[in-house]
């Protein structure tokens, strides 16, 4: 009789790393307690069309790598693929804006993306994450961005290198994809299939192509920051004084973007200079979440999550 083994893509924690486990969630406790924020458990399952609006139905992590069925009730039920939509969720389904204006939040816990196993990826992936709902300051930004910068560097991990970008207000994205659509059209039948579809409905996200025709093609791309309105750039530019103040080095890095919908203004990335795996910890700001997630009004927050399995 066969062995039944692990999917692929999950891992056993075996008693010999369970005390890093332990060692690394305490730092965590710690870290996060001490910058004022407070742990929230939300349910592994939530309703799927959570992500959907949430995260948005034209990503990767929605159509492709989301775990999602039909339960006996004929709702469709989803394995979270992160956590921020859950928070949020929480958060406005139990009022907790009216405990106190600014709510700074943190989770540990797995997620689920049935992405192709590989350096840096799993299937059920364990996560860190801070949501900080009610400020619109770019003092919040930098708070979030220090205290996972702290627990990287208490975690023992050197080396590391933070690269900010903005993707800016409505207005500006509304005009900087059209810019960038009038700047790629005559050149889409150099791009890959991929890029082709998400210049029909998220151009945006060929900023992260990995195929180096299309880096070259980018490189004479407009760049968002032609298109911030006032308040963005002083937004982003005090962001970028507080993290100077407090000596944390940054490369901006205009071709950055999420692979989530729901981020607007200031976003980041953490990576260990020359290791093979991508980014270990990202974030930014996302203002319009909540409302579009039946909010009653505009709230803003900003968040940061940390992938564990890659500490």
């Amino acid at each position: 009789m066969d062995k039944i083994k692990t999917i692929k893509g999950t891992h056993d924690i075996l008693p010999e790393f369970s005390h890093n486990w332990q060692n690394l969630e305490k730092t965590i406790h710690d870290s996060a307690k001490l910058f004022g924020y407070k742990e929230i458990r939300t349910p592994i399952i939530e309703q799927a069309k959570l992500f959907n609006r949430g995260i948005g139905e034209g990503t990767d992590i929605v159509s492709k790598e989301m775990y999602s069925w039909l339960d006996k009730d004929d709702k469709a039920i989803a394995l979270r693929p992160e956590m921020t939509a859950s928070v949020v969720r929480s958060f406005i389904q139990h009022n907790l804006g009216s405990q106190t204006p600014l709510q700074r939040l943190y989770y540990m816990g797995p997620s689920f993306r049935r992405e192709r196993p590989q350096k840096g990826r799993q299937r059920q992936f364990h996560q860190f994450g801070v949501e900080a709902i009610g400020s619109n300051n770019p003092e919040q930004d930098a708070e979030v961005i220090i205290l996972a910068w702290d627990i990287l560097s208490k975690s023992g991990i050197n080396n590391l290198e933070l690269k900010l970008s903005s993707i800016g207000s409505d207005d500006c994205r509304n005009k900087y994809k059209n810019a960038l659509i009038k700047f790629l059209e005559p050149l889409k039948n150099k791009l890959t299939d991929v890029s082709r579809e998400r210049l029909k409905h998220n151009p945006l996200r060929i900023l992260d192509t990995k195929n180096e025709e299309e880096i070259n093609i980018l490189k004479g791309a407009p760049v968002i920051g032609e298109f911030y309105t006032n308040e963005d750039r002083e937004h982003f530019e005090n962001l970028q004084e507080y993290l100077s103040a407090i000596n944390i080095p940054f490369t901006l890095d205009p071709l950055l973007v999420r692979g989530l919908d729901y981020y607007t203004g200031a976003i980041f990335e953490v990576r260990v200079k020359d290791a093979p795996v991508g980014s270990i910890c990202g974030g930014g700001r996302y203002d319009d979440l909540l409302k579009s997630l039946g909010a009653k009004k505009k709230i803003p927050a900003v968040g940061a999550a940390i992938n564990l399995n890659n500490i």
